[in-house]
């Protein structure tokens, strides 16, 4: 079986490629050609294609690769029912679109900022006044009455300064 393929010539960070006829058996750079029916500069996209050569290898049942069957069709080259033409749609779809950060709404991101939050300095002015009920002005009039002293015991358990 043939194949139209592409064959890389040219120097190392420059290559044009010549479009070729050959055995799908061999590897292009085999140099085993059966023909040559063009060339192809990927740096300036210019194209020489011998179209009679390509619709008449094409007729006789050689497989273009799926590279050469784009660059046959922008040179408009009449290509048979049988060729499969490659889908070269570049829409992509990104998978989990939602955790990326320009999607997320703005409060999410605010919130994952590492803040620093400090504790309010609370004064005796600014200091929040419970008000005052009778059973709580009972416990405080109670808790008066009571003396605190210090029993030797207490004084002994305490270390020396």
């Amino acid at each position: 079986m043939l194949a139209i393929r592409m064959q890389r010539v040219g120097r190392k960070g420059h290559p044009e490629y010549r479009v070729v006829v050959q055995d799908a058996r061999l590897t292009p750079t085999s140099g085993r050609v059966v023909a040559r029916v063009g060339h192809y500069n990927p740096h300036s996209k210019v194209v020489t294609l011998d179209k009679e050569k390509v619709e008449y290898y094409l007729g006789n049942g050689a497989q273009p690769t799926p590279r050469v069957v784009s660059i046959l069709k922008s040179e408009k080259v009449k290509l048979p029912d049988w060729v499969s033409i490659p889908n070269n749609d570049k829409k992509r779809s990104i998978k989990n679109a939602e955790k990326l950060r320009r999607n997320r709404p703005a409060e999410e991101v605010a919130e994952e900022a590492p803040v620093e939050e400090t504790a309010p300095e609370v004064t005796a002015e600014e200091a929040p006044v419970e008000p005052v009920t009778e059973e709580s002005a009972s416990e405080e009039v109670v808790s008066e009455e009571q003396p605190t002293e210090e029993t030797p015991e207490s004084a002994e358990e305490k270390p020396a300064e």
